[in-house]
């Protein structure tokens, strides 16, 4: 290596066409082809052998970069390193998918129940879809909006939370090396200069329609063909959340039975809950089965992937209707508690919420599986009556059945 440094000028290196190696001083030299392919190479000798390294072409790597480049050389060879081996010995960038991974398995043993597994891997991987084979150090603040946006006003707690875990994510990834600059999901003076704060968003009740009109949208819903509207009718059938059908394996139900049995990891309260199938929720399940792909029930577009989490969202969007998904669980409960005579604590257990203190729920050994099937099976009644005049309308009012 000669000890004069920096020989080229921006100018010389721009007009330079000459085949061959043209040195700038310190190992690094500027090579031409004969088909003027212009590229920065490194050379230096180790034990009287020439060695050479490739910097990049330099439409890629200007000037000022090869000679930053070529200095991080000379300083591994002065630190007695190979500077070939040092960069490849670099550890392998994680992908956002990666990141979230590691990160749930190293606080696994903190958790008190897979509850909070489960929660933390589905919000990461349903929501984050478009992130996750992404590198964490490509993954700029527009990304993170780009997921959180979608959900910010009509599922702010699910958004709040998601933002909190993605910062999660990205903070480990800097801990362990990865290179992770600003943390592009962290919400003080950052995010909070973007997103409206969650006070102003959050009114304590999802948009819901009312229960007198689900047999008329049902009726509309069933006319659009696709996996999302048949999943959404399956949905409001069985009073599920989202989550749950979105994650719905084969192996979870028995047809003849007519019971589907969503494992306690899958369940916001982590524990098991039985769900009765009406006879439309079976023919539902029935017409899947017959185009099964995979163990997935309600399967996305992607091999192996659910539905994406907007997907019955975007299905009432183009039905133009101002409502969410969760609504129709609140519908149903509005129903059940205004239009039949079941006791409240089957109507709260059809929705899988907790009844009672701790000591009341110990002693309730049953989950009254069969009083919720009258239940479910007298909503599916009523949501399956056609609109008057057989006119769709979504704002009929209709008479209810009780029981």
């Amino acid at each position: 290596m000669t000890r004069q440094l920096h020989t080229l000028s921006a100018r010389t290196v721009a007009t330079l066409t000459k085949p061959g190696r043209h040195s700038d001083g310190g190992g690094l030299y500027l090579n031409i082809t004969t088909s003027g392919a212009r590229s920065w190479v490194f050379m230096w000798k180790a034990h009287g052998k020439r060695r050479e390294m490739g910097l990049g072409a330099l439409r890629d790597v200007p000037l000022a970069k090869a000679r930053e480049r070529a200095a991080e050389a000379r300083q591994k060879l002065a630190d007695g390193l190979d500077p070939i081996a040092a960069r490849d010995s670099k550890p392998k960038v994680m992908t956002f998918g990666e990141a979230a991974g590691a990160l749930i398995e190293s606080m696994s043993s903190s958790w008190r129940n897979e509850k909070h597994r489960a929660q933390w891997k589905m919000t990461l991987t349903a929501y984050c879809e478009p992130l996750r084979s992404k590198p964490v150090t490509e993954i700029g603040t527009e990304d993170v909006l780009r997921v959180l946006q979608p959900l910010w006003t009509t599922k702010p707690e699910t958004a709040s939370r998601l933002r909190g875990r993605m910062e999660r994510v990205f903070d480990f990834a800097r801990a362990r090396g990865q290179g992770v600059g600003e943390n592009p999901a962290r919400w003080r003076s950052h995010l909070d200069a973007v997103l409206p704060k969650r006070a102003k968003l959050t009114r304590g009740h999802h948009k819901a329609m009312p229960f007198d009109e689900v047999p008329a949208f049902l009726t509309a819903l069933r006319e659009r063909d696709g996996m999302a509207p048949r999943a959404l009718e399956f949905a409001i059938l069985t009073a599920a959340r989202s989550g749950e059908v979105f994650g719905a394996l084969w192996e979870e139900f028995d047809l003849e039975g007519r019971v589907w049995t969503v494992p306690a990891a899958r369940m916001k309260a982590g524990r098991v809950h039985r769900v009765p199938l009406s006879d439309r929720a079976v023919e539902i399940l029935r017409e899947m089965e017959q185009k099964r792909l995979s163990e997935l029930v309600f399967p996305g577009t992607k091999p192996g992937r659910p539905l994406s989490v907007m997907a019955l969202e975007m299905v009432l969007r183009r039905m133009k209707l101002d409502v969410t998904v969760h609504g129709f669980r609140s519908a149903f409960r509005d129903w059940a508690g205004e239009r039949t005579h079941f006791p409240r604590e089957v109507a709260e257990a059809a929705l899988a919420h907790l009844v009672g203190d701790a000591v009341e729920r110990a002693y309730r050994r049953g989950d009254a599986l069969e009083k919720r099937r009258e239940l479910m099976d007298a909503w599916a009644r009523f949501v399956e009556q056609q609109p008057q005049n057989n006119v769709v309308r979504l704002n009929v009012n209709s008479g209810g059945s009780s029981k």
